[in-house]
């Protein structure tokens, strides 16, 4: 499950601190719970936008310009970031950036829905979580959202509708976490009212199972803090001579310091990833000591993104797994941020990353070595019978 009521982005990242970044997962909700589609994962963003450093300067300006004449520095900044035309960058209230940061923690507060907006307007439940109130109160994935409160969210954008959901008025999770908010909700031609308490949740980022067969199939959802020795331990504990599956379908992304801790899980050192801030030429290395002989394999599709593309590609190009599924997303940009004089917190794209093997993410994503869709699960579990291990 994605969107912003369960998982969001950024955290505070300082320049210079490589193992910090964060490889932000999409303007909130939108392209995690598949609201830009297909098309738009395979455009290259950024096309005829300002260098970054200029870019980032032009923003940062234009909020000090509005500060001095007494006007909203964040109202300027949002101005300026979409002429810019920039699809990833993004400016956040002091209290939604505060949330970001708690969502990475693996906490939040909400009701336990994730959204998408489907054509012509309407928002979708996309999933419910298990043990939420909206889970309490009988909500499924499909059911359509009508209204909160008595307004009506038809056509308006998912990061709007999930703020709404989780009450965010500024004042951060604890404020809103026991507000009750009434949810008008469509199942058929049935429509009903459901008035739910906000609750603080925790996500379960990674979960682990096993297959019939031995093998061990290891789900990353997004990669939230300590979810990279989740997976760790995961491998440490898997049977040994079983194969892993690698679940990566739907990652929205999360902190680069645990995707590069996953991938420590199963390479022995070595090259994860490079990447440039603002023209400065960095890279990423695995920590030495990972499992290099268990079977592997990566299942992708085009909701994984971002630090899960990273993770992906590392294993790809160093041959470490097979990678099953369609198309990942693209998204291979990277956000700094930048706090502006009200407050508020401006993402602004100073970057991309590449695989080990040099090949630009951003606007094209990772092919699958095997291309498998309905039944990848499946096709998984076959590849990893065929690697001569446990299916």
């Amino acid at each position: 499950m994605s969107g912003r009521d369960l998982f969001c982005q950024p955290r505070r990242v300082r320049h210079g601190a490589a193992l910090t970044l964060v490889f932000a997962s999409v303007l909130i909700a939108g392209a995690a719970t598949g609201s830009f589609g297909q098309g738009g994962a395979r455009r290259a963003h950024g096309t005829g936008a300002p260098a970054p450093a200029a870019y980032g300067d032009a923003v940062t300006e234009a909020a000090a310009r509005a500060m001095a004449d007494g006007k909203s520095p964040m109202e300027a900044a949002e101005r300026a970031v979409s002429r810019s035309g920039d699809r990833w960058s993004a400016v956040y209230s002091q209290g939604e950036y505060q949330e970001f940061q708690e969502a990475l923690d693996g906490r939040y507060t909400g009701v336990g829905l994730s959204a998408r907006r489907e054509r012509g307007g309407r928002i979708e439940v996309t999933g419910v979580r298990p043990g939420s109130p909206a889970a309490a109160a009988g909500i499924r994935g499909g059911d359509r959202l009508r209204s909160i409160d008595g307004s009506s969210v038809d056509g308006r954008p998912v990061t709007e509708v999930v703020s709404l959901l989780r009450g965010d008025s500024g004042g951060g999770d604890d404020a809103a976490a026991g507000t009750r908010v009434r949810l008008g909700l469509q199942r058929g031609t049935h429509t009903w009212t459901e008035q739910l308490r906000r609750a603080r949740l925790s996500t379960d980022s990674v979960t682990v199972r096993r297959l019939p067969g031995g093998a061990t199939l290891i789900r990353i959802a997004a990669f939230t803090k300590g979810s990279g020795d989740t997976v760790r331990n995961a491998v440490e504990r898997a049977p040994a001579g079983a194969g892993i599956i690698l679940d990566l379908r739907g990652n929205s992304g999360g902190l680069v310091t645990e995707a590069v801790t996953a991938a420590s899980a199963f390479l022995d050192g070595g090259l994860v990833a490079t990447y440039d801030v603002n023209g400065d030429q960095r890279a990423l290395h695995a920590a030495p000591g990972g499992d290099t002989a268990r079977p592997l394999v990566a299942l992708v599709d085009g909701g994984t993104m971002s630090a899960a593309e990273l993770l992906t590609g590392a294993l790809q190009d160093r041959g470490r797994a097979v990678v099953v599924g369609t198309r990942t997303f693209g998204k291979g940009s990277i956000q700094m941020p930048s706090r502006l004089p009200d407050g508020s917190v401006a993402e602004l794209t100073v970057g991309h990353y590449r695989t080990p093997a040099g090949h630009t993410v951003d606007g094209r994503g990772i092919t699958p070595d095997l291309e498998a869709g309905d039944r990848a699960l499946d096709r998984a579990r076959t590849v990893l019978g065929g690697l001569g291990r446990t299916p």
